[in-house]
């Protein structure tokens, strides 16, 4: 049993591992859109719940004939599933060519190229992914054959308490491990630390009292079990409203902790954190009581509108209290309750466990489904908050298979809710501290659009993007000008206000513009009155979609490739289009003398030496130039030498259209001057490179702007606070 736990920690860890790492490598193949994540995210949970499900009917199945130590099967497991950190990062290579290929012959539609990713992926993870899901249903049928005469019906939460402690181990020692090491290589390290759990495992049993292991008992010698299918059907929703509500975290705390990794690992360890006290709670609570009081349940309204409650905008919170406050004790509760209902349905019974964990991971896959495509876009964050909590709203009802509330614990029952919709009434959302502003939200995001005149803001997820610049007009004009031809098609990936996109119409040829959050096109005529007629010119295309995936899909070729992505630059995933690997895909798509503008919003040092070097090893010509406003770096990449031109020189290629445009919000009073303020500060890749000689270069593998924690200096992250969003 001590040997188990270790196990089944260490294997917490690594499932975790894989996990976001098979996520960060799928979307570096298949694109950063909120389909593919939900289709990976989908295809792990299904094969947890298959593997779980398969390997305890197995195990009823063929018990009598297993005449050698069950840990040998776990062992054996265990190093199938570190042989995914070779397979899996490779075959998902295969995938993307797979999908290239079938690109450059015709046009990819979105449901096709989605429904062959998806056939990829779930060949390629699930059966990984089943392979992790069976250890729990082995591991507990090598508990009963150890544990014949008084049996334990409480198996199942005994390895699930150490799963959840490895996993949040896995939720935040894996980031810190990227950092240095890369994805692959940090894979590779999870896969040893596998090998090493079977190696551990194997040794166990070469002792005598494994050798000598009795029969497996037979099915009626269990420890009796719940055989009530409420139980089930707590399970389930359990695991849906859990996985939704973790969804809902991400969307309430993101204006306050940012869209970086370690926020969203911050809001992981809050979850698995409580999870583990909650377990342990329970395994204590156990020895002595069968039956939990329906107060327990009811709790989950009050403790999900929690959440809400201290996402308003109004409290005096730190971010971290605000996380924790809210996600903790709502995770604690279904920690206590999830392996309790699974060892009451299963008394120790590995084929009943791996049903009843089944049950409850088809829950987790549905929950956030539900959430991002239905809830979020239909209701908003608040009321999605209630309607994931009216479930435990009806624990207070009268059910034949559950003992009622009666006297006290009935009127504690309505305070509770009570004290659910008072909290909920007067709490507020994060949007209302906005007095002008239209919301709009989709399956992405939640997308705000506020402000009056040049005071103007776009939020994504509460995160500001963009404003009224003049650098974004520059984004377009300055590089469509420093072309060697006459250009003949744009593309601009990420969208924004659209003022780019707009400044790029001047020039009247072929543009398309490529976004990510549905919303966020819909909103351009917020920000410019002339919205809707620039978006009705003939010429001008907008396509939702992810701007890496769709350079990948499209046949197409342009003049000027113009890259804007969402600040702030450590956001999490943004890394994939400043990596080298991009401007591989980037580089294919550019004619002959085509100019790639990179847009850099101010970064450490560490993150403008590794852009640099990603850019200076894939394009033989680079200019680089400091932004008007003097907060990024605009590179000029091309596989030609680029005309360097004079102010005088880049007017004399604008059109008048053009250069009325540029000069719409200045600052500068001339349009000679107003190009000075770029031409006046050039700098070098070089320049650049020298501010990290050692950092690598930044790729799909390296993404140093999003994993930097290990390089800030400790005083800078113990003064993390909450960002200014206005």
């Amino acid at each position: 049993m001590p040997w188990l736990f270790v196990f089944f920690l260490l294997s917490g860890f690594c499932s975790i591992l894989c996990e976001l790492i098979w996520l960060r490598l799928a979307m570096a193949q298949f694109g950063v859109t909120t389909a593919l994540t939900s289709i990976v995210l989908s295809v792990f949970m299904a094969g947890l719940g298959f593997g779980a499900w398969l390997s305890g009917a197995l195990l009823h199945k063929y018990a009598g004939s297993i005449r050698f130590s069950a840990i040998r099967i776990y062992a054996l497991i265990e190093l199938i599933i570190g042989l995914s950190a070779l397979l899996v990062p490779t075959e998902l290579v295969w995938g993307h060519e797979l999908l290239a290929g079938l690109a450059d012959r015709a046009a990819v539609s979105s449901s096709s190229y989605y429904i062959i990713a998806g056939a990829w992926l779930s060949a390629t993870m699930i059966p990984f992914c089943a392979c992790m899901g069976a250890t729990i249903p082995v591991a507990m049928f090598s508990i009963r054959r150890r544990h014949q005469e008084n049996g334990d019906a409480r198996s199942f939460s005994f390895l699930y308490l150490a799963n959840v402690l490895g996993s949040v181990l896995g939720s935040f020692l894996p980031l810190l491990l990227i950092e240095e090491f890369g994805f692959r290589e940090t894979l590779r390290m999870g896969a040893s630390l596998n090998a090493l759990i079977a190696l551990m495992a194997i040794l166990t049993t070469l002792g005598e009292n494994y050798r000598q292991d009795k029969p497996v008992v037979a099915e009626q010698e269990y420890c009796p079990a719940d055989t009530r299918k409420s139980t089930l059907v707590l399970l389930f929703f359990t695991g849906l409203i859990t996985m939704a509500m973790e969804l809902l975290w991400i969307r309430l705390y993101t204006p306050y902790i940012g869209p970086v990794v370690y926020s969203f690992g911050m809001i992981l360890v809050a979850y698995l954190l409580a999870m583990y006290i909650g377990s342990q709670v329970y395994r204590a609570w156990s020895k002595k009581h069968m039956t939990e009081s329906r107060l327990a349940w009811v709790s989950l309204a009050f403790f999900g509108i929690l959440a809400f409650f201290t996402a308003d905008t109004r409290l005096p919170l730190h971010l971290v209290a605000r996380v924790f406050l809210g996600v903790m004790p709502f995770a604690a509760m279904t920690g206590f309750l999830t392996p309790m209902l699974v060892d009451r349905w299963s008394g120790g019974d590995p084929q009943r466990a791996g049903r009843a964990y089944a049950v409850n991971v088809v829950g987790c896959l549905l929950g956030p489904l539900l959430c991002g495509f239905v809830l979020l876009p239909m209701f908003g964050q608040k009321w999605s908050t209630l309607l994931l909590s009216l479930p435990w709203f009806a624990m207070v009802l009268p059910h034949r298979e559950a003992v009622s509330l009666n006297g006290a614990k009935r009127w504690a029952a309505y305070g509770i809710l009570a004290a659910s919709l008072l909290l909920l009434a007067l709490s507020k959302d994060f949007e209302t501290a906005f007095p002008v502003r239209r919301v709009l939200r989709d399956s992405t995001a939640t997308v705000i659009a506020s402000g009056t005149g040049m005071k103007k803001r776009l939020l994504v997820n509460g995160t500001g993007m963009t404003y009224l610049t003049p650098v974004t007009k520059m984004m377009a004009h300055f590089t469509l000008a420093s072309l060697d031809h006459d250009p003949k098609s744009i593309l601009i990936i990420c969208f924004g206000m659209g003022t780019t996109f707009r400044s790029a119409s001047t020039w009247n040829v072929k543009t398309t513009a490529v976004e990510l959050v549905p919303s966020v096109p819909k909103l351009f005529s917020f920000f410019h009155s002339d919205g809707d007629e620039v978006k009705a010119e003939p010429q001008m295309h907008i396509v939702v979609d992810d701007g890496r995936r769709y350079l990948e899909r499209t046949p197409a070729k342009y003049d000027a490739i113009i890259l804007d992505p969402p600040p702030p630059v450590q956001t999490a995933g943004s890394s994939l289009l400043y990596s080298k690997d991009f401007y591989a895909v980037a580089k294919k798509r550019l004619v002959a003398g085509g100019i790639l503008q990179q847009w850099l919003p101010i970064a450490d040092q560490a993150t403008q030496a590794s852009v640099a070097k990603a850019l200076k090893d894939s394009f033989p010509f680079v200019n680089v130039y400091r932004g008007i406003d003097d907060r990024g770096w605009h590179f000029l990449a091309s596989e030609r030498p680029i005309p360097v031109r004079t102010a005088d020189g880049l007017l004399a290629r604008m059109p008048k259209k053009a250069v009325d445009d540029m000069m719409e919000w200045g600052p500068a009073p001339t349009p000679a001057a107003e190009l000075n303020l770029l031409l006046e500060h050039p700098t070098t890749l070089n320049h650049l490179i020298a501010l990290d000689q050692a950092i690598p270069m930044l790729s799909d593998n390296r993404p140093v702007n999003e994993f930097f924690l290990i390089r800030t200096p400790i005083d800078q992250v113990m003064a993390m606070d909450e960002p200014d969003y206005q």
